[in-house]
């Protein structure tokens, strides 16, 4: 049990199952300078609970339904800029650690994280210093290592040039379709295969649907 002279670190708990918010609340009884703060169910009660409880470091979880964590964040933080928020999750996908960090989050760990490491997080959370779990941080580094998604790059009006080639429209096809002139679309045409690394429409046909780059 860590013992403190300092006022104990309000603590909120967001998750959408009983269970677990039930063991969390246990666990901030066992260290003396946590103290639960409330506990929302889901996070438009978190909103509205924030002015009420004035939490110091909030638990967020990441999936619930009709509000994801991610959204509650960036919320949270805008109106509420002074709290801190852990996210608190069984999901280690890099997407949704990096969409928990951009909506505000100052931390990423997993729910079977132990009772002390937790508590230090909390403890560095209200510090304003950052903690993330090994796995999110590896998951991180990963996708940082990967090739850049192609079409990134792709203009508004390229796109819907690569839109009409996906249908299989020629140059002056898709000229009509657009109402402008073919040289123009063989101009977009040429910057397309340039920004796909490819040589052919086909092979950029093939990128496209392969990665998606058209939804």
């Amino acid at each position: 049990m860590t013992k403190s002279l300092s006022p104990p670190i309000r603590v909120m708990l967001v998750d959408d199952h009983t269970m677990v918010r039930r063991g969390l609340a246990t666990m901030l009884k066992d260290f003396d300078d946590l103290e639960l703060a409330g506990e929302a169910e889901s996070g438009e009660s978190a909103i509205q609970l924030c002015a009420k409880f004035k939490p110091d470091v909030i638990l967020m979880d990441i999936s619930m339904p009709d509000m994801d964590g991610a959204t509650t964040t960036r919320l949270i933080r805008k109106e509420f800029p002074q709290m801190q928020i852990i996210a608190l999750t069984s999901f280690k996908e890099a997407r949704l650690i990096k969409n928990a960090l951009e909506a505000g989050a100052i931390g990423y760990l997993l729910k079977d994280i132990s009772a002390d490491d937790l508590a230090r997080a909390i403890r560095s959370a209200h510090a304003g210093r950052a903690t993330l779990s090994p796995e999110a941080a590896q998951a991180l580094v990963e996708t940082a290592n990967l090739p850049p998604t192609p079409g990134l790059d792709l203009t508004d009006r390229e796109r819907e040039v690569l839109a009409l080639m996906i249908e299989g429209l020629n140059n002056i096809q898709i000229a009509g379709r657009l109402s402008v002139s073919p040289s123009t679309i063989k101009s977009h045409v040429s910057n397309i295969l340039s920004k796909l690394g490819v040589a052919s429409r086909t092979e950029a046909v093939t990128l496209a649907l392969r990665n998606e780059i058209i939804s």
